[in-house]
């Protein structure tokens, strides 16, 4: 699995898979790898592709087939794969519905990815080494505290900081070492060259120090957030927030 996750995307709206594909692209954890449009296509991936994904985010109205349908079939052809159900509409017979075929998570359309990624990472704390529990927590919390900050998880400094942090966290002795170990080392996961990493990392902090929560930055950065004086490089950065969630984190346990 080598830690990702593969989500197999049924919907009739063509947009919103696309912006997923999109948000998803340069996900260090989560990738669409299947798409349908549609109930029937939809069904025969998950019939006959059973080892190229590991949770499908299902629309439950679409045209062909709808996904409560699928999911039944699913089930009676004892595939227990996770699942994401969405729709636009709410009753109390489609989560008694839902809750008898076991589906995993509901969400309500219209609906923000990062609130997709988050039940994506939740639903995936399994035992066959896709993700531990630890991972999607500190994945989850990372995430958190980006957007908080102003990040757009769209961007591709927002990927990079999230795995420096992860990798620097995992590792404490790669501090100070951030030019030398962590940039090659995400450049390589993301097929891509540490200059680059880097610059998209700068590119980041800008848009946080432009658009971020004040307070915030003041709570995490100190006497150091000022507007007058230069932001926090790209080191500093990474490493100031690494130590808050350790912190975060440590407080979480005891």
């Amino acid at each position: 699995m080598n830690n990702q996750i593969r989500v197999l995307m049924i919907d009739d709206n063509n947009d919103i898979i696309s912006k997923a594909e999109n948000y998803f692209s340069s996900h260090a954890v989560i990738k669409i790898g299947l798409k349908a449009n549609n109930g029937k296509d939809g069904l025969n991936l998950i019939l006959n592709n059973q080892n190229d994904y590991d949770i499908i985010v299902i629309d439950l109205i679409m045209p062909n087939k709808d996904g409560l349908s699928i999911i039944n079939e699913m089930r009676n052809n004892n595939i227990s794969k996770k699942v994401i159900a969405l729709s636009s509409y709410k009753s109390d017979y489609i989560l008694s519905k839902l809750n008898y075929l076991n589906v995993d998570y509901f969400m309500l359309k219209p609906y923000n990815l990062e609130d997709l990624e988050s039940r994506i990472l939740e639903t995936n704390i399994v035992e066959n080494n896709v993700i531990t529990k630890e991972d999607n927590e500190l994945h989850i919390s990372i995430s958190k505290l980006l957007h908080d900050l102003g990040i757009p998880s769209h961007i591709r400094g927002y990927q990079y900081i999230r795995e420096s942090i992860c990798l620097m966290l995992k590792n404490p002795d790669l501090i100070g070492q951030i030019t030398k170990n962590i940039y090659p080392e995400i450049a390589i996961k993301f097929d891509t060259t540490s200059s680059r990493v880097e610059r998209a990392i700068r590119h980041a902090i800008e848009i946080s120090w432009n658009r971020g929560d004040y307070d915030l930055m003041e709570d995490i950065f100190g006497h150091s957030v000022d507007y007058d004086k230069a932001k926090p490089t790209n080191s500093e950065f990474i490493v100031t927030l690494a130590d808050k969630l350790r912190m975060d984190l440590n407080k979480i346990k005891i």
